[in-house]
């Protein structure tokens, strides 16, 4: 894996791009992707409704396309949905086949604009083996995507181990995402995205930081989602209090992760959160991510993109780095031929 800093091939040219032109080339790696085709698979087979499926999931390829048209997106990294309860084994193979087919179908139709992410699945050792071998073997996904937790079970549980190894053996890029936390005892009215994501994709970084997973597997590399939850804003508070930990943590392994993680920028980035995840992590290790379409179209485009454009504690480098380089150097496969 290249380190922030050292590029492969010509990255380290295209990092150089100016920060007016790094806003016209950026890589989004944080672009949920339902697929229409596997929206029409589960109807078909019975296991979802559109009209009942979350709004997000109504992802159109020329809406997506004309959002990275006007946020100056070139590459959008997708994560392949798929929502739905099965009962089966075979079901749920079939359930990520054609989604994961789909995928491979856009990007080829669309060579350079899109890419994906295969998913692992947190709770299904044998499909998540047979999904990156599919995805990653056949269709050319350049990485994985998983959820943070699932049920009980978090990112850095001991149990995963078996596939975190065969995912370090490919020097695997994450991309972690929360999806149906628990929110009991939570207040109503909040929705579970508000503040219940961010505890869950903290609670996932720290259960990596506890059980040393990074050191048991140092080719790894996770991306935290909106901009690592609320891990930044508490890693002193987590250096003090690491001892009484379950494991114990020393302060160092704190510092350390913080800066192995990559975090995107769809927390949204804001004068007061930026410097703090400067501070704990610094700019090379910040990816620029839309999280659309549950971020709808016009709060991405006049609201989180602009934001970051506009961002007073970056520099030019920075933000050309944060919109582009950084994903070069961890996703070399996007670089153009």
């Amino acid at each position: 894996m290249p380190t922030d800093l050292q590029a492969p091939g010509d990255i380290g040219h295209r990092t150089a791009l100016s920060d007016d032109d790094a806003r016209h080339e950026r890589i989004d790696v944080h672009h949920h992707y339902t697929a229409p085709e596997w929206v029409r698979w589960a109807e078909k087979n019975g296991i979802a409704d559109r009209d009942s499926l979350p709004p997000w999931t109504r992802w159109d390829e020329t809406a997506a396309l004309d959002l990275m048209d006007r946020t100056g997106t070139h590459t959008s990294v997708l994560t392949v949905a798929m929502l739905g309860r099965f009962k089966e084994a075979a079901a749920r193979k079939e359930s990520t086949r054609v989604a994961l087919d789909a995928a491979g179908a856009l990007a080829a139709r669309h060579s350079g604009r899109f890419a994906f992410f295969t998913p692992v699945f947190l709770d299904d050792a044998e499909l998540s083996r047979w999904s990156v071998s599919h995805g990653m073997d056949q269709l050319g996904a350049v990485g994985v995507s998983a959820r943070t937790s699932t049920g009980n079970t978090y990112l850095g549980d001991p149990a995963l181990d078996p596939i975190m190894a065969e995912l370090d053996e490919r020097a695997a890029v994450i991309s972690t995402h929360p999806m149906q936390v628990n929110t009991s005892g939570a207040p109503q009215g909040i929705p579970p995205f508000v503040c219940d994501f961010l505890m869950d994709t903290t609670r996932a970084a720290l259960s990596l930081i506890m059980n040393g997973t990074l050191d048991r597997f140092p080719r790894l590399t996770f991306i935290l989602p909106h901009g690592g939850g609320y891990l930044p804003y508490i890693a002193s508070r987590v250096e003090v209090f690491g001892r009484q930990l379950v494991p114990a943590v020393d302060p160092g392994r704190v510092r350390d992760y913080l800066h192995r993680f990559y975090y995107d920028t769809a927390a949204p980035m804001s004068p007061s959160a930026t410097p703090t995840l400067l501070a704990a992590a610094g700019s090379s290790r910040i990816l620029y991510g839309s999280d659309w379409p549950p971020t709808p179209t016009r709060v991405v485009t006049e609201v989180t993109t602009p934001a970051l454009d506009g961002d007073p504690a970056l520099g030019e480098r920075e933000r050309g780095n944060i919109n582009r380089g950084n994903a070069l150097r961890l996703l070399p496969a996007l670089a153009p031929a």
